[in-house]
């Protein structure tokens, strides 16, 4: 069940709720504006096996993020994506940039489904395109910018932290900013920033704080950060918290502001 903090934060399972189905594509819709966000959200896209629906981004900044297992991390997941129609064969720990009016299908080759993690910077309207209605390029590798694998970014030290940006205004985006950040054992000092923040928790255990309150944090954890909301995430395990986390307006995940 879904737990609201101080503020309203807000942290849910990524599969919480019922999800809308649309052929052998699954959406959970865990933070947006029908939950208390001004403009970020957050949604579970679960593609099963073979071709998906199309999802057309109407008009917004909108970026995804190829999960692994979460379960078993070094477990391989492989799918292909059809950018308006282009395929790219792609893996886990990618980030994906769409830009508005884009079309995004997935074909999965199984056996299992692969989830992938999207945030809207502003949260639009998102159309369904039905199989058949986008002329499928497959006889292509052309390099795609809107594609960035984790293991190409450099590794940016912050204080006894790292992190990765994946999508920021290099590939051409001056709307939103996501990071892949590993949180060591321990609880840093509260901060907030000025910007609306979406957290996924990848690996590791710890509770997510705000003033006084807290909750249990995991794999599958998704939290939603107000602008200007006091906060910390505190790693509660023997090895890293990793998160992926996105934020609106851009910037750099550097900065924060200690209370």
């Amino acid at each position: 069940m879904a737990v609201d903090l101080v503020g309203g934060c807000r942290v849910s399972a990524m599969r919480e709720g019922t999800p809308h189905v649309t052929g052998s594509l699954s959406i959970w819709n865990q933070v947006g504006k029908a939950a208390g966000a001004k403009a970020i959200s957050l949604r579970v896209l679960e593609f099963g096996v073979g071709l998906s629906p199309g999802l057309r981004n109407q008009d917004c900044d909108e970026v995804l993020y190829v999960l692994e297992d979460l379960d078993d991390p070094e477990k391989a997941k492989r799918c292909t994506v059809f950018i308006d129609g282009r395929a790219h064969r792609v893996q886990a720990q990618t980030g994906i940039y769409l830009r508005p009016g884009q079309t995004l299908m997935v074909d999965n080759p199984g056996p299992e489904s692969v989830c992938f993690v999207s945030s809207q910077c502003p949260e639009g309207e998102t159309g369904i395109v039905p199989l058949g209605s986008v002329d499928l390029i497959t006889d292509t590798q052309a390099p795609e910018p809107s594609l960035v694998r984790l293991a190409d970014q450099r590794e940016m030290p912050t204080g006894d932290r790292w992190y990765r940006v994946l999508v920021d205004h290099e590939i051409g985006s001056e709307q939103v900013t996501q990071f892949v950040g590993s949180i060591p054992p321990g609880r840093a000092p509260d901060h907030f920033h000025e910007y609306e923040e979406v957290l996924f928790i990848l690996r590791g255990t710890g509770r997510m704080w705000t003033g006084d309150l807290n909750t249990p944090i995991g794999p599958g954890s998704c939290v939603y950060l107000p602008k200007g909301q006091v906060h910390c995430v505190e790693n509660t395990g023997d090895g890293e918290l990793r998160l992926l986390g996105v934020f609106y307006p851009a910037g750099s995940p550097a900065v924060r502001y200690e209370t």
